[in-house]
């Protein structure tokens, strides 16, 4: 690489970039975990990622490693933190930015670039390579976070689904118990939701309504922003 006319002779840190790629699978929220397949940390499990090339930005390495590792294009991600302890790689000083994204589960084909990829509920995550168990917690801490300013959802569940479905999501994502008719007239409040003139069977003896997210309405409230409150099962 041709030597820049201004260039200061001191260390530079590498920088890489992960991601925490959460989906749901209709119960329980997950995460997904590759394989590593070098040293340092061969064979522990770690999120995507991997070193910034000198021409791109952040968000373009972050969105190629993912479709290198896990074959997913052009997901929704959002930049939560950048990790700089001195210590957190034992090849050298390395800063990480920090992604999430939601996907659905059925869309993470598999990709190239590790050894193997795999979905983790929360609480059967193993012990992570570097700082990721940091990494992780911080994750989960900005979707609940961001649950409540913004509608989470659209990129979580199938394009039909019950409000049964979309509470589950909610109450796995907060880990609560949410009132079923204040859940209920909460969303329907909001007008993201259209309800199909179709249902299913939740049981032998019990039909329920599917809906969809009202694309137009979603994409404005993202834009937006919003403040959204629920009642759990006690109340409060």
């Amino acid at each position: 690489m041709e030597e820049l006319k201004y260039h200061y002779k001191y260390p530079h840190p590498s920088v890489t970039t992960d991601c925490v790629i959460f989906g749901f699978d209709g119960t329980k929220l997950k995460v997904l975990l590759v394989e590593r397949g070098i040293d340092p940390y061969k064979g522990h499990w770690a999120f995507p990622g991997g070193f910034l090339r000198m021409d791109e930005t952040a968000e373009a390495g972050a969105l190629r490693e993912l479709q290198e590792e896990t074959g997913l294009e052009g997901a929704y991600i959002k930049q939560f933190h950048t990790f700089s302890d001195p210590d957190r790689d034992p090849r050298e000083r390395v800063l990480t930015i920090a992604y999430y994204a939601l996907v659905r589960i059925q869309e993470v084909k598999g990709g190239d670039d590790a050894a193997k990829a795999e979905w983790f509920a929360l609480d059967e995550v193993p012990p992570l390579a570097f700082d990721h168990d940091l990494i992780l917690q911080m994750a989960q801490k900005e979707l609940r976070k961001q649950i409540y300013f913004e509608p989470i959802g659209f990129e979580l569940l199938p394009e039909k689904f019950t409000m049964k479905e979309l509470q589950l999501l909610y109450e796995a994502i907060l880990d609560v118990k949410f009132d079923r008719r204040n859940f209920y007239n909460k969303m329907k409040h909001l007008e993201i939701l259209t309800q199909l003139d179709e249902t299913v069977f939740n049981s032998p003896k019990r039909e329920a309504c599917l809906f969809k997210f009202n694309q137009e309405k979603y994409d404005e409230m993202k834009q937006r922003g919003f403040k959204l409150e629920f009642y759990n099962v006690n109340g409060k």
